[in-house]
């Protein structure tokens, strides 16, 4: 793990103990720091305890913070509704979350890199691209942040890296919010829409989280920016000398060699992957080689099976209407599985790429009023279950066609979070493909 003398002797509290918060307590225990820390969960805060018996246990909402050096919240933490927020204010604590804790570190560690990687779609793609393409280079790297392991748990690059390692690190508007000194030496914003607006005032409020990682840079760092719309070229309007890139940088023919990096959302992704790679100064030939050799992440245009020539692909990571529109354009022949807790009543930003959906199948909370809109443009099955919705796809999809999970909504109405989302739809296609391989099977027999 991660540890610092910063960190020693100083007081903390940690509101949080999911897998990012028990990392955090076991760097600044070992760190030397004294905890204190909290979770309503019972089991969360005896694994605690089991862990680290000097643990201090203590609900913020009761305790006298005062004369702690930080509160350590989880960026699941709504600060501009959660009542802990005044009492840290009131206390003169600042509320800050592991990544900061990580920029606070980083003197002690040797010498090295940081990349950061923020936006509203393309995070997850992006950073572990970027994290490819420096490995391919024989670039010693970490990745971590809002993607992968907690970055306070994974062993820090080693000094025999010293000045060549990179820290490769996705970030969202959350973890922004709690970070005040991670000086990027290259600072990444991929694209900006409407999300996430319950925790922000107004959609400019959401644009300003995100701009703060520019603002915690040295003026000598880099800044790379894909200005494909209007929210991020008004932020690298306010920069000295960004990078600007641009999806359109990429033919359509050089991204055709590249086979988990399909379809125009892909092409931003790439475009600032390339970007990045320039600012590092690593060979462009060699770069563009290792991209041939990237896999897609699980649940992010994740093709999980092919069955009597029709591909089924995962996106349960697109939980916007944003993110499932480029997947939309990625394929000709679509049936198009979508639905679950809704961010908005409208599919319009998906509406230039309807033409590719041969049929829809609508699944969860989302599920009616999405068949309302979309049974004047397609034929659509109101599914309502993911079971249904697959079975029906197969049923109907023929070769050269793709059955495409891209929910453009969050999980949380019918599943635990996007992951479980695509593993069951993973499994029912494995299921229902096993079924009719051994119904054909007997029939021949």
């Amino acid at each position: 793990m991660i540890v610092s003398p910063a960190f020693a002797a100083k007081r903390y509290c940690i509101l949080g103990l999911a897998r990012s918060g028990l990392a955090t307590l076991d760097a600044l225990m070992a760190s030397g720091a004294q905890c204190t820390v909290w979770d309503n969960r019972e089991e969360a805060r005896e694994t605690a305890i089991a862990n680290h018996p000097d643990v201090v246990i203590g609900d913020p909402m009761e305790i006298d913070l005062a004369g702690f050096d930080g509160l350590i919240v989880s960026p699941g933490v709504p600060l501009n509704r959660h009542p802990v927020a005044d009492r840290a204010r009131a206390a003169d604590v600042p509320i800050i979350g592991d990544i900061e804790l990580f920029a606070l570190a980083r003197p002690s560690l040797p010498p090295h890199r940081v990349v950061g990687i923020t936006g509203t779609n393309g995070k997850s793609t992006t950073t572990a691209l970027i994290h490819h393409i420096l490995r391919e280079a024989g670039v010693p790297t970490i990745m971590g942040g809002n993607i992968g392991l907690p970055i306070l748990s994974q062993p820090p690059l080693s000094p025999n890296d010293a000045g060549t390692g990179v820290y490769v690190l996705e970030l969202s508007s959350y973890q922004i919010d709690l970070t005040f000194s991670l000086d990027c030496d290259v600072a990444v914003l991929l694209n900006i829409t409407p999300d996430h607006l319950d925790r922000y005032d107004g959609f400019a409020g959401y644009c300003a989280a995100k701009a703060r990682l520019f603002s915690m840079q040295s003026e000598a760092n880099v800044a790379v920016i894909a200005t494909d719309d209007e929210p991020t070229r008004a932020i690298a309007a306010t920069l000295a000398a960004p990078l600007e890139v641009h999806a359109s940088d990429i033919p359509a023919g050089d991204q055709a060699a590249w086979p988990s990096l399909q379809g125009p959302h892909n092409a931003q992704n790439i475009a600032v992957a390339l970007g990045v790679a320039h600012a590092l100064g690593l060979n462009e030939a060699q770069t563009r080689r290792s991209l041939a050799t990237y896999s897609s992440l699980p649940h992010r245009m994740e093709r999980v099976a092919e069955h009597r020539g029709v591909v089924y692909v995962n996106d349960s990571k697109a939980t916007n209407p944003a993110s499932t529109a480029p997947a939309l354009g990625a394929f000709a022949r679509i049936h198009w599985i979508v639905g679950g807790l809704p961010k908005g009543d409208s599919l319009d930003e998906c509406a230039e790429h309807f033409g590719h959906v041969v049929h829809a199948y609508t699944i969860g909370e989302a599920g009616p009023v999405f068949a309302d809109q979309l049974e004047k443009v397609m034929p659509v099955t109101r599914a309502e279950m993911m079971a249904n919705a697959v079975r029906s796809a197969m049923d109907n999809a023929k070769a050269g066609d793709v059955v495409l999970l891209s929910p453009a909504c969050a999980s949380f109405d019918q599943f635990r979070d996007f992951e479980a989302r695509g593993d069951c739809f993973r499994q029912i296609v494995d299921a229902l493909i096993t079924q009719d391989v051994t119904q054909h099977k007997d029939v021949a027999q």
